[in-house]
């Protein structure tokens, strides 16, 4: 084998090894996330669950209307506000040009 192969072969195991090395430095600093990105998942599929059976949230809240009216009165408006607040706030957001 002539010395300039020899070099690249020596060139490609060295970055091989550095390669490896930091792939196992990442794996260890990102366990710190691993929570994080667990409950993300768990609310994603909450979000999916509730998308797929609508009915369910739909039986749900006429049943707590029928027993508690005043208490569905009074969060559903606390609720409706604050979507309009996150509306308000996401047009504003939106209109001054710092949205990315």
């Amino acid at each position: 084998m002539n010395p300039q192969r020899m070099r690249l072969a020596l060139t490609r195991e060295r970055l091989l090894e550095r390669s490896r090395t930091l792939r196992s430095i990442a794996v260890e600093q990102s366990a710190a996330l691993s929570p994080a990105l667990r409950f993300g998942d768990t609310v994603r599929e909450g979000v999916r669950w509730v998308r797929v059976h609508p009915e369910i949230i739909a039986g749900a809240a006429v049943c707590l209307f029928v027993l508690r009216p005043r208490r569905v009165w009074r969060w559903g408006l606390r609720l409706w506000g604050g979507w309009r607040l996150l509306q308000q706030l996401q047009h504003r957001l939106g209109s001054d040009g710092r949205r990315s």
